[in-house]
């Protein structure tokens, strides 16, 4: 006879909590505005927001995630070209460790947000300065997180490499690289979300295509429910790519998740 799941076997699928803990936040959501009868340009419904979608012209709105995707996707990708060597330069020498690590505090610590105009107008309003935000707000996690992996290393890897004269570039490919491929991975799921969020911080300030061009657009003429539609792409499009992100580990490297992530 075919046993029933129990409700602890259910809860135990990975999906199934989030979904049904989403599921309630959003109907009490919408309880909660027709109740206490909300107005829109407050806080829209879920129902109103997805009659935003309805009121979105579908070429446009692709031309908007296009833009936004293309700026995410080619600043991260610029990140972690600029941020592994960094890493490995500032892991191999304590002086580059000393020198610039506290200069990369400081670039970290400038508000993306006041720093943006500025780049509009040196870069100007073309694809440079967005590419150029998304990459300062998404590289530094990959520094500091490779860094430390690389660090992680057990020593006595290290010392058996010296000891068979090993040179530097095969310890740090064979050796520190794979010690690190699970810090590595871990900054670039949250590097992934925050490229997300460079771009549209980017679009604030100057841009006329773009899911934070449309949202900035919309409110403007008091479209909140398009607004929150906007919204709702931009957080389908950071899961979809951190799930990206997590497949690629998944397939490729393996060995590198927890036990029970394998």
């Amino acid at each position: 006879m075919r046993q029933v799941p129990s409700f602890r076997s259910l809860m135990d699928m990975p999906f199934l909590l989030p979904t049904v803990t989403f599921a309630l936040i959003v109907i009490l959501w919408q309880l909660a505005t027709d109740v206490f009868a909300i107005p829109s340009y407050i806080l829209p419904s879920p129902t109103r927001i997805l009659g935003g979608f309805e009121q979105i012209d579908l070429a446009r709105w692709t031309d908007h995630v296009w833009a936004t995707l293309r700026i995410a996707l080619i600043g991260y990708v610029l990140s972690i070209a600029i941020s592994l060597p960094i890493a490995i330069a500032l892991v191999r020498s304590k002086l580059l460790s000393r020198a610039f690590y506290p200069i990369l505090v400081v670039i970290q610590s400038v508000p993306v947000v006041a720093i943006a105009p500025i780049m509009i107008v040196v870069l100007g309003s073309e694809d440079a300065p967005r590419i150029v935000i998304t990459c300062l707000i998404t590289f530094f996690p990959l520094v500091v997180s490779t860094a430390t992996g690389l660090m992680a290393t057990p020593e006595e890897l290290i010392e058996l490499s010296k000891s068979l004269r090993a040179p530097a570039w095969r310890e740090i490919t064979q050796i520190r690289i794979p010690y690190a491929v699970p810090y590595i991975f871990s900054a670039l799921k949250i590097s992934i979300t925050l490229a997300v969020i460079g771009a549209v911080v980017a679009e604030f300030v100057a841009a006329e295509k773009g899911i934070g061009y449309f949202i900035q657009f919309s409110t403007s003429f008091f479209k909140l429910p398009e607004a929150w539609a906007g919204l709702v792409i931009l957080v389908i499009m950071s899961l979809v790519l951190f799930q990206v992100v997590a497949i690629v580990q998944r397939v490729f490297f393996p060995w590198s998740l927890p036990k029970e992530g394998r």
